[in-house]
Formats: structure tokens, C-alpha cells, sequence
């Protein structure tokens, strides 16, 4: 379980900086953490000094986990600097996964960035307070 953590996390930087450089993207100066005994993983993506302020910047956290059944899973959680949004991607390891598709899946969704406001999950406050707030008004 440790090994594929570490080997998966090394799959998706690798997929999302040659992905950035196929389509003449940025590229990002990329630091990682490994907690083996929790299962946890972070990339950390920042843009190299000099490059432009704009710049996406965020992170892509790993935690891998064994399901009642005995099988892996993996649930990668994507970042961006100012968003709130934070999807997550599944991987449930079955017969015939391609570790490297789902890892290039992972690069590919983080390189798109944030989901458009309006696929972007609402908050607790957003969904349950905002109504009371208006119905109370």
C-alpha cells in the first residue's frame, strides 16, 4: 500500500508536467509529503520565481485506504489557490486498472483547474443558513 502511494503520487506529477509541456503550459516548482502510516500524500504546486502572478497554483492530496472488502482505494482531492472548490476523484482498484490513466486522469483534471462556481459544491452555510437568513428577512 505505501509503495503505491508513492509510486502514484510520482505518476501524476510526472503526467501533469508533461501534459503542461505538450501544450507549451506552465510548469511549477513541485514539493511533496508522505505520511506512510496514515496513508496521506501532498503535491504542492507553485510557480517557479520570475513566473507570471497569474499563474495557477495548488495541490493534489492523496489518501490510500483498504475498504471492508480487502481491496485498495485511492481518493485524490484537487486544490487551487482561491478556490473553494475541492472535487475528488475516486480510484477502487479492480482487475485490469491502469494506474497510469487514472493517474494521467488525476493531472488532467487538476491542469483544467477549478470547476465553474456553479458545479463547485455549496458550502454548509450556503445550503442550510442562506434560506433561513432570506425566509427570516
Amino acid at each position: 500500500m505505501a509503495t503505491r502511494l508513492l509510486s502514484s503520487l510520482t505518476q501524476i506529477e510526472q503526467a501533469l508536467l508533461k501534459e503542461s509541456a505538450s501544450n507549451n503550459g506552465p510548469s511549477w516548482e513541485v514539493t511533496r509529503m508522505v505520511n506512510y502510516h496514515h496513508g496521506l500524500a501532498r503535491m504542492t504546486l507553485t510557480p517557479p520565481a520570475g513566473a507570471d502572478s497569474t499563474q495557477v497554483r495548488g495541490a493534489i492530496f492523496l489518501q490510500s485506504y483498504m475498504l471492508a472488502d480487502g481491496t485498495l482505494c485511492f481518493k485524490a482531492s484537487l486544490n487551487w489557490q482561491g478556490s473553494d472548490a475541492f472535487p475528488v476523484i475516486s480510484i477502487f482498484t479492480k482487475p485490469g486498472l491502469d494506474w497510469q490513466t487514472e493517474s494521467t486522469r488525476i493531472a488532467s483534471a487538476w491542469l483544467a483547474g477549478p470547476p465553474a462556481s456553479a458545479d463547485a459544491p455549496m458550502s454548509f452555510a450556503e445550503e442550510h443558513l442562506s434560506p433561513l437568513a432570506t425566509a427570516a428577512g
